[in-house]
């Protein structure tokens, strides 16, 4: 099978297993699992923030870093597709009390005049109060698409000032990193915290980081352990994700490529099903109306994994274990199907 569901399908390579088995090791919960201790500071280091936490996932990470900047009974504001409101099962507002009021935009992105007519940094005793502001980069729902730095500067200077915290859900940062050619750090700088995947685009098998002060990190730290999110060696996964810090972020191209190609040879088949202009990452979005279902069963029959992630929406991701020509092949299905 050929499988685009989702970048988090990616197994460990065997040079990324070796390095795992040979990870140095201690207590994580006592602070002294060197390899995990190592991951934290480096990734703090390259997105230019104070202090790291290592999490089980992106979601955890998200969870602690919105936890971090709003009460409970304030609220949060993010774009209506983000993945904290639509995929994280409710968990800050049914773990933390948080809730939430989002803007609409068709690909994503942050609309400064939306967030200006719904921010209320001190809102009275009678209403809720914005506390922060989630942006995601790349934003999965939307089809990979990239936020603009100078938008995300000027978010950050629309709330100089109002108290109001600004939180990146940065699940595929590298992705923009590499699809731009900006730093990751430069995204990171215009943010009061961060979350990163490093099993996704990056192939680890387990993991995020949040990064962000010090002080806000170690009060994270406390409520992963809270939330039963302690590790132990976790030395064993954080070299997982030392690894493909160091041999999986550059080659995120190849995706972007291959994902591509494939809107191209499906917009081929079947046109106005998507496109391939749209494409900025390795993820690839097929409008597909009331054949979505049929596009799926079909295309497993044939081989190709992919999934439904909306009303007449077939999402496919591609990543580091499938290469162009399992790419390719899927495309083809996928158009044969569509063109019948």
């Amino acid at each position: 099978m050929i499988d685009l569901r989702s970048d988090t399908v990616t197994r460990p390579s065997p040079p990324m297993l070796a390095a795992m088995a040979a990870a140095d090791t201690g207590d994580d919960v006592y602070g002294e699992d060197p390899t995990a201790n190592a991951l934290e500071q480096r990734v703090a280091a390259m997105l230019g923030h104070e202090a790291g936490l290592f999490t089980t996932t992106g979601s955890l990470a998200n969870i602690l870093g919105v936890r971090a900047w709003v009460a409970p009974g304030k609220e949060l504001l993010c774009e209506a597709q983000a993945h904290i409101v639509r995929a994280e099962l409710g968990a800050h507002a049914a773990l933390n009390g948080v809730t939430t009021r989002t803007w609409f935009h068709p690909r994503g992105k942050v609309d400064l005049a939306a967030v200006r007519a719904l921010v209320a940094p001190d809102a009275g005793p009678y209403l809720v109060s914005t506390a922060a502001i989630a942006v995601e980069n790349t934003h999965n729902f939307a089809g990979g698409t990239v936020q603009a730095l100078d938008e995300l500067t000027s978010l950050r200077q629309a709330v100089h000032g109002t108290g109001v915290r600004l939180h990146l859900d940065g699940a595929r940062l590298w992705n923009a990193q590499v699809a731009t050619g900006v730093p990751a750090a430069e995204y990171a700088s215009v943010f009061d915290s961060v979350s990163v995947c490093l099993s996704k685009g990056l192939g680890a098998p387990v993991g995020s980081v949040l990064v962000g002060p010090a002080d806000m990190i170690a009060e994270a730290r406390q409520w992963r352990k809270r939330l039963g999110g302690g590790w132990r060696q976790a030395g064993v996964l954080a070299a997982a994700g030392l690894y493909a810090l160091d041999h999986h972020v550059d080659r995120l191209a190849e995706d972007h490529a291959h994902a591509r190609m494939v809107a191209e040879v499906v917009n081929d088949a079947a046109p106005g099903v998507v496109d391939p202009a749209s494409v900025e990452t390795n993820i690839v979005l097929l409008n597909v109306g009331d054949r979505a279902e049929r596009l799926v069963a079909e295309a497993r029959e044939a081989g190709v994994l992919v999934g439904v992630v909306g009303p007449g929406i077939v999402r496919l991701i591609t990543h580091l274990d499938v290469g162009a020509g399992e790419s390719r092949k899927a495309a083809e299905v996928l158009g044969a199907v569509l063109s019948r």
